[in-house]
């Protein structure tokens, strides 16, 4: 339950169009649920303006189901992460009409009550460096879209053909803030954060061979940058960065 579902509620409550009791079911789960194995924290579209995010990996399938279950009971939007091909498809049989990215291991059902962010100060830009951090930048780019940002993903634009980076200078350099992703030696985020003006946040994936050391390189890498002001967060944290990005691009409070 967001703001607006929570004053519309109280509002039909204030003109007698909801029984008390009808209001006392409605709020009864809040702050949370407790399912004995989970609980969800239906405040957290209150405190931050989104649902809580089911993180899927290390779930069973039965689980997952059940907290998305919850949380549509809610008349919450549903997104998970992480989520695997058993979670995917158990999701898919059970909860009708909704939406899954198997390369981006995520699954998505909007509520009624889903609407894009009206006050933004732009529009956020996710720049794959190869197409083998796809998984990452999906799972990124579906999470500024499923907060309710602007988004544009640039896919292969990494520094080995560094001129496919800068074919897309103009959108480079119109946007607020963006999430620089690569494995490898991870330059791609420092080559940006050297060349505009807006906030950029570097992930690091696990892409790479030996010595790449499973994303702790590119890691070490960004966090080394000699480009000021690039933000770095955990390795594959494609979620992260997003969640991040959509706070510098909101214009709450402003």
């Amino acid at each position: 339950m967001d703001n607006e579902q929570l004053r519309q509620l109280l509002g039909n409550l204030h003109d007698q169009s909801l029984s008390v009791d009808e209001a006392l079911k409605q709020l009864r789960d809040l702050p949370f649920k407790d399912l004995g194995f989970a609980k969800i924290d239906h405040h957290r579209a209150l405190r931050k303006g989104y649902p809580e995010v089911i993180f899927c990996q290390s779930k069973t399938p039965e689980q997952v189901v059940r907290i998305a279950e919850a949380q549509i009971e809610h008349g919450e939007t549903i997104y998970g992460t992480r989520a695997g091909s058993e979670v995917l498809g158990a999701v898919e049989k059970a909860i009708a009409d909704v939406e899954i990215d198997r390369l981006g291991r995520c699954f998505w059902k909007k509520s009624p009550h889903w609407k894009p962010r009206e006050k933004v100060r732009g529009e956020i830009v996710v720049c794959a460096a190869g197409t083998a951090d796809m998984n990452v930048s999906l799972e990124a780019q579906h999470t500024v879209e499923i907060l309710g940002h602007p988004c544009t993903a640039l896919n292969d634009v990494g520094v080995a053909g560094i001129h496919r980076l800068f074919a897309h200078r103009e959108v480079l350099e119109k946007a607020s803030v963006i999430i620089a992703i690569a494995g490898m030696e991870g330059a791609l985020p420092s080559v940006i954060a050297g060349y505009v003006s807006c906030p950029v946040i570097g992930v690091p994936t696990s892409v790479g061979y030996g010595a790449h050391l499973g994303g702790m390189v590119p890691l070490f890498a960004m966090l080394n940058s000699c480009s000021a002001g690039l933000t770095v967060v955990n390795i594959d944290n494609g979620f992260g960065a997003a969640c991040g990005a959509v706070a510098i691009n909101d214009c709450r409070g402003t």
